[in-house]
């Protein structure tokens, strides 16, 4: 029988292997630089904005955000923005060479969207008085976010595509076909469903985290929160 408590990643190990993501990431923006690729240049600089999600969302906000959470979503953004560039020779980019990269992508990505409806459907569960979302309609909610999600996003591919097509640019997004499309709902539902069933295992200090701070800015009206974060830090 295989141990699965020996694969289990140290808390130090997940905070390097998310460094090294965000350094590759670095490196994959010079690398569409060079080739004057727009398409890997756009991804990867959005891939780098939202590895910083993270730590301004601990330090601005007071949400914790553990080694854990940081490198699913470092992992989510690296691996799309990797999908683009391709191997180093290659002349197509990874979502071209393996047919389920994109399934891949598309999944873990959705498990992050579905991770933010969960964490705030929550707070708002234990924030609100006299509502009671129960866990099925919590599960149904996040299926549906995501899968509402996952539309505006292919909305968006779509029209980047026409876009760049009528500038006779190259687009930074890529749609592949009805098929393709259908198959990324399929995904998307799978990484939604994922978190649906086990976020509660790992989202509850989030969700707590922006409870608090719904019960702080109930408690002392507007701007309270806002003073107390500064009066602690001049302490």
């Amino acid at each position: 029988m295989i141990d699965l408590a020996a694969f289990k990643l140290s808390t130090e190990r997940q905070r390097q292997l998310s460094y090294l993501m965000e350094l590759s990431l670095v490196g994959m923006l010079f690398v569409g630089i060079d080739r004057g690729n727009g398409g890997v240049v756009v991804n990867t600089a959005v891939a780098l904005a939202v590895t910083q999600l993270p730590p301004l969302l601990e330090r601005d906000y007071g949400i914790p955000m553990d080694p854990r959470l940081t490198l699913w979503i470092t992992s989510a953004v690296f691996l799309h923005a990797f999908g683009t560039v391709g191997l180093p020779g290659a002349t197509s980019t990874l979502y071209s060479q393996i047919w389920w990269w994109d399934h891949l992508t598309h999944a873990l990505s959705a498990s992050v969207v579905a991770a933010a409806g969960y964490a705030t459907v929550r707070a708002l569960d234990e924030h609100a008085e006299g509502i009671h979302f129960p866990g099925r309609f919590i599960a149904l909610f996040i299926l549906l976010f995501v899968l509402a999600f996952g539309v505006l996003w292919e909305i968006l591919e779509f029209a980047i595509a026409l876009a760049a097509e009528s500038l006779g640019m190259q687009p930074v997004l890529t749609q592949y076909g009805l098929e393709d499309t259908m198959l990324d709902f399929v995904f998307n539902s799978i990484g939604a469903l994922v978190v649906a069933i086990w976020g509660g295992a790992y989202l509850g200090d989030v969700s707590g985290a922006i409870h608090e701070r719904l019960e702080a800015r109930s408690a002392g009206g507007p701007g309270h929160l806002e003073r107390q974060e500064a009066n602690e830090r001049e302490k």
